[in-house]
């Protein structure tokens, strides 16, 4: 089936610590290496794959059969101060304006609105090509929230009731009317990966 296969990375060791993990360049732990074959092995033969180019997604996009681009669009929110601490770290006061205001950003971050427009206009230029490729976008956990409000037309505060699980899939279907969300954070196929 030709579209958009969105595919979130491996897991890493500050994913596994409940830690913020933005911008910082961490590789896969080994879970997360084994993550990222069972999921390219999951979605099977693709025309390409658009990656993050954070170490973590390369090396998932890594794993799948197909030219790969690295494109900046799809890199994860910039937790500013934040990055690498964990979420309790974040104090309640904060969460709250975070959570009610897309246009809140982290000292020294970015908001959810410049995330959302950059993953849109990313998608946007896949979108075409996607009506008759299978193209793999191998990213983090809020440009795929960012793709789903995208598919689905909806605005930045769903993103708060989504959770993407590593190595999960979500698959978009592209159409002459638009984009249809297929699926949404599938993880069938790490049934057999041992995560701690």
């Amino acid at each position: 089936m030709s579209g958009l296969v969105v595919v979130r990375h491996g897991r890493t060791e500050a994913n596994a610590g409940g830690r913020l993990l933005g911008h910082l360049d961490l590789p896969l732990d080994e879970v997360g290496r084994a993550q990222a074959a069972a999921v390219a092995a999951a979605v099977g033969p693709v025309d390409r794959v658009v990656t993050s180019p954070l170490q973590r997604t390369r090396q998932t996009a890594a794993c799948f059969d197909g030219p790969m681009v690295v494109d900046e669009r799809f890199i994860e929110l910039d937790y500013g101060e934040f990055d690498g601490r964990p979420l309790a770290d974040v104090p309640a006061e904060v969460w709250r304006r975070w959570r009610a205001d897309p246009d809140f950003s982290l000292t020294g971050g970015e908001s959810l609105s410049a995330l959302r427009l950059r993953v849109e206009a990313g998608l946007d230029d896949l979108a075409r090509a996607a009506r008759s490729e299978t193209i793999v976008v191998v990213a983090h956990v809020s440009p795929i929230k960012a793709a789903v409000t995208w598919a689905l037309g909806v605005g930045e505060d769903v993103t708060w009731r989504l959770f993407v699980s590593p190595a999960s899939i979500t698959r978009i279907d592209v159409t002459e009317r638009g984009p249809i969300l297929h699926s949404f954070n599938e993880v069938a196929h790490l049934s057999d990966v041992e995560a701690d």
